[in-house]
């Protein structure tokens, strides 16, 4: 029987930034989720023009993230399912850099 949730709730701690680079450069990682994550919220925040459209993630126990990898774009805020100790890569989708808001989630 799958198990599905229609809300997390945040844990108090477990937000963290995560900076990446221009595409093309390399992935940055984040800090292992905590014992009890089982889902994070991500966003990136900025205002769209010519260099900058978005980040690329991955998910995972050691994560990469590459120009094929999932786009997140500019202000748009995505849930993931994720397990405890994962973390998530970013690498920018254009010319600029900027960060990830990650933000842990649990049952």
């Amino acid at each position: 029987m799958a198990v599905s949730h229609d809300a997390y709730r945040h844990k108090g701690s477990g937000s963290q930034n995560v900076a990446y680079a221009v595409a093309g450069g390399l992935s940055a990682q984040s800090s292992a989720f905590g014992s009890q994550t089982y889902a994070i919220r991500v966003s990136t925040c900025s205002l769209p023009d010519g260099t900058n459209n978005g980040a690329r993630i991955s998910v995972g126990d050691n994560p990469t993230a590459s120009a094929t990898s999932a786009l997140l774009p500019l202000n748009w805020i995505e849930y993931i399912k994720v397990g405890p100790g994962q973390k998530i890569a970013v690498l920018g989708n254009s010319a600029a850099t900027g960060s990830v808001s990650v933000t842990e989630l649990t049952d």
